[in-house]
């Protein structure tokens, strides 16, 4: 923990000169500390000395207003909070595009092993519902406008791609074609479902604290990416899926199935970009090469046809 004034790093200067911009917080102690967490931003704890008052303050990371409208990404951050199912935003300075959330006390980030409970499940399944089920927000970007945003940029910036990214766009060509003929199921979606994302308290009860990704979006892509990254079973996803929907169709099967390529190729490119772009201790190659291997295996899978044919 740290006092105002005793900044040395340049991330530590970039959150004194955030926190000295809250009219509310003028002229109080206030104390703050680095929050080991995140690939996208820098973030922090702060706290206010006299009331001990806690706040999750985030620094947006260099280059990431190449694929992050902030301002549509705050206007999803209220909506989820008027919902429930998100942190409460405290302030937002909107000429430098930085929040402020309230510190969500009692909760803490899940992971993969938390996902194994059948409660955590469901209440995060009812978190995505309620959410989907909202209103729309300010942007509506598809996993299409994604993906071609980010070659664009990878081309732009000379990003290191996959050897065999053409064969990649020529799957998501196809997959594309065959969702627009069935049709798009556009509903607000977070569209960016690490599992850290997502808080829980001991009862089991769910926040989700990261909204600068979403968007309108089609309902099954929110599901492929959450199953995906929960590793989830089939026996478990097909759970989700008659619980969201009421029954398992072999129609939604193979949508969320489709999705799942076409997600790790839009997170592949993305990490490509990050590589180029970030300045955080992080290894986006290796991170990206990963990926592209889920695409692989997804775009690979003996039933992909089957799934284009079914949509």
């Amino acid at each position: 923990m740290q006092s105002l004034g005793s900044a040395v790093s340049a991330d530590e200067k970039a959150v004194e000169a955030a926190i000295r911009r809250i009219p509310a917080w003028k002229g109080l102690a206030i104390a703050y500390e680095r929050i080991p967490a995140g690939i996208t931003n820098v973030n922090w704890k702060i706290t206010v000395v006299d009331s001990g008052a806690r706040y999750f303050l985030k620094v947006p990371g260099a280059g990431t207003e190449r694929f992050i409208d902030r301002k549509a990404a705050h206007d999803a951050n209220l909506k989820a909070a008027e919902l429930g199912i998100g942190p409460r935003v405290s302030f937002y300075l909107p000429e430098s595009d930085i929040e402020v959330f309230e510190f969500l006390e009692g909760y803490r980030s899940c992971t993969v092993n938390d996902f194994l409970d059948p409660a955590l499940q469901l209440n995060t399944l009812r978190a995505f519902k309620r959410l989907h089920a909202g209103p729309a927000f300010i942007l509506t970007k598809t996993y299409f406008d994604m993906i071609e945003e980010h070659r664009a940029q990878a081309e732009e910036l000379a990003a290191p791609l996959p050897r065999d990214i053409d064969w990649m766009m020529w799957q998501y060509g196809r997959a594309r074609r065959a969702l627009e003929a069935a049709g798009l199921d556009l509903v607000p979606c977070m569209n960016d479902t690490y599992v850290i994302d997502f808080m829980a308290n001991e009862q089991r009860e769910v926040k989700f604290v990261d909204f600068e990704y979403a968007s309108n979006n089609d309902r099954c892509s929110e599901l492929a990416i959450w199953f995906c990254e929960v590793f989830f079973s089939e026996a478990v996803q097909d759970r989700m899926l008659e619980e969201y929907f009421g029954a398992v169709r072999p129609e939604i099967k193979a949508r969320v199935a489709v999705y799942k390529g076409l997600l790790f190729l839009k997170w592949t490119m993305w990490a490509a970009v990050q590589q180029r772009l970030s300045t955080l201790a992080f290894d986006f190659y290796k991170y990206g090469s990963w990926l592209a291997l889920r695409t692989r295996h997804h775009m690979r899978d003996w039933r992909w046809e089957e799934y284009l044919a079914r949509l």
